[in-house]
């Protein structure tokens, strides 16, 4: 895509919709609505707030706040001034706040009350750096002088011209979700929204001025981003946003009265609403909807079955990463194929290689590798690794190059991907590599398991084989005859080799915040 010299992404998302149409309304809740002049001015006022602090061009800005109208205008506020926007998770903890704060070293942090306990626990009571705090306009600060947001904002002129920025100028960090251990800061570019909108959203989804937008998955990262501000943004449409902690009965209720026409989450959320579809009639209606989308974890192909059976909406499954900023492979409404997470989005280009690099054939289990021009700059100050991640590919005909995602895939005739795991999560049994996502999603096909994990462990003589950890719908009935009836069920749809040898009953899974499950965690507990 051709970008002109100067693009700044707050004044293309922000400021060109608020000309356009400013009394349409871009935040529907919660907790009430904004139309896009209003969050454009909101925008201005943060911006200048901000440059009244002293913040300047590439110096960090840390968001610590709920998906909110704050949220929107931290982060456009930061990146028109040309400071860089850092979100991470408001409901973290104080040794991941000290890491955030340590890795990205922050001219100001905006934080939400409910969070400010926890960050200053993490800089030992003491401010670091100038805070801002949204919220509860009372919440103890600890002695340590904090500015409030509505009295920051208000001081602040609502009037900005955007920082004379360049498209491949640094706009934001998305840090990594932690899957495989400590989060890695991603350094994207101001061009790099536009261009997830346009291959993606529209390109795939083809997202209309007219759609509510309802994004279970949080702003702080990147599949909640795209989904819950720069696509709603880029098609003008209206987005319901959700700031509590994500529960169930609460993402129902906002269905039932918002009527989204696009809804987004993760698996475990689709098996989530499942089983309360299952144990009360008619608590779950998806009748607004034209489009489910999932994306974070590979889609279980009998939630994506049981979800059309009782809802009759298709999800759509994609992958997409942090590096990526979005999802790069997706299925396509009408055509998609249960346990795939489909072809290639417009604009990426995806291949399957083995470990040098070289293109393994149909069918074959390999390393996907991906590119395109959203891909990350960078992990901020870590040059060693981000040599790693970005790769030429054997052969390689220039431009982009190759992102290693470290995930494992197959591809077949048609062109459809098929995830098999994280690189690191493959087991090799019996000198055969299986896909602890195949043996996990046999599992839940059984009727009495919610979720289900599956990881490498070692017997007395070095061999390696598959141990399942898996969630009850009912803890109550767990039991060893059970459990040998949960394996004899996945023996019968799995070659022998593949079958759990031992299935371990536990409350929950270990997972990130995005919901993503730790397998690494899981195998450190095997043994």
């Amino acid at each position: 895509m051709d970008f002109p010299e100067e693009f700044n992404i707050a004044e293309h998302l922000v400021d060109g919709p608020a000309r356009e149409h400013p009394a349409r309304v871009a935040i529907a809740g919660e907790p009430r609505a904004v139309t896009y002049g209003e969050l454009a001015e909101l925008v201005n006022r943060a911006g200048n707030a901000l440059r009244a602090m002293g913040v300047q061009r590439g110096e960090r800005v840390l968001i610590v706040l709920p998906d909110s109208v704050e949220f929107f205008a931290a982060f456009f506020g930061a990146a028109k001034i040309g400071a860089v926007a850092v979100p991470v998770n408001p409901f973290a903890r104080a040794a991941d706040y000290a890491h955030y704060a340590g890795d990205c070293q922050p001219r100001v942090a905006v934080i939400h009350s409910e969070a400010l306990g926890e960050f200053l626990s993490a800089s030992g009571q003491r401010a670091q750096m100038p805070i801002v705090f949204a919220g509860e306009e009372s919440a103890e600060t600890g002695g340590v002088r904090c500015l409030r947001w509505s009295e920051w904002i208000a001081a602040a002129g609502e009037e900005l011209e955007a920082e004379h920025t360049g498209p491949r100028d640094s706009a934001f960090f998305l840090y990594t979700s932690g899957s495989g251990g400590k989060p890695k800061a991603a350094v994207h570019q101001h061009k790099d929204m536009l261009l997830t909108s346009r291959n993606y959203a529209q390109g795939v989804l083809g997202l209309r001025a007219d759609d509510v937008i309802f994004s279970v998955s949080k702003l702080f990262f990147a599949y909640g981003m795209g989904n819950g501000m720069t696509f709603p943004l880029a098609a003008g449409a209206r987005v319901v946003l959700n700031p509590a902690r994500t529960k169930v009965e609460d993402i129902l209720e906002l269905v039932r009265r918002h009527r989204p026409t696009v809804f987004f989450a993760v698996p475990s959320v689709y098996a989530g609403i499942l089983a309360a579809a299952e144990k009360e009639e008619g608590i779950a209606d998806f009748g607004s909807v034209r489009l489910a989308v999932s994306a974070g974890e590979s889609l279980p192909a009998e939630i994506f079955e049981r979800f059309r059976e009782r809802f009759g909406v298709e999800i759509l499954d994609g992958i997409g990463s942090t590096e990526m900023l979005h999802v790069f492979l997706s299925s396509r409404a009408g055509k998609a194929v249960a346990g795939s997470c489909g072809t290639a989005v417009p604009g990426y280009e995806a291949r399957i290689v083995d470990e040098d690099g070289r293109a393994v054939g149909a069918g074959e289990i390999g390393n996907l590798w991906v590119r395109g021009e959203s891909a990350f700059a960078e992990y901020w100050g870590i040059a060693e690794l981000t040599a790693r991640a970005k790769r030429e590919a054997a052969g390689d005909f220039g431009g982009e190059k190759w992102v290693v995602t470290g995930d494992k895939f197959t591809c077949d005739a048609g062109g459809n991907y098929f995830y098999c795991g994280r690189a690191d999560d493959m087991l090799k049994v019996a000198g055969m590599w299986v896909s602890p996502t195949e043996v996990e999603n046999a599992l839940l096909g059984h009727p009495e398991v919610a979720e289900a994990a599956v990881v490498a462990a070692g017997d007395a003589q070095g061999l390696t084989y598959a141990l399942a950890y898996v969630v009850l719908r009912d803890a109550g009935k767990a039991s060893g005859h059970l459990a040998e009836e949960i394996r004899g069920h996945a023996r019968a749809r799995l070659v022998s080799y593949k079958t759990p040898r031992e299935i371990r009953f536990v409350g929950e899974l270990p997972k990130t915040a995005t919901g993503k499950i730790q397998r690494y965690k899981l195998r450190g507990l095997a043994g």
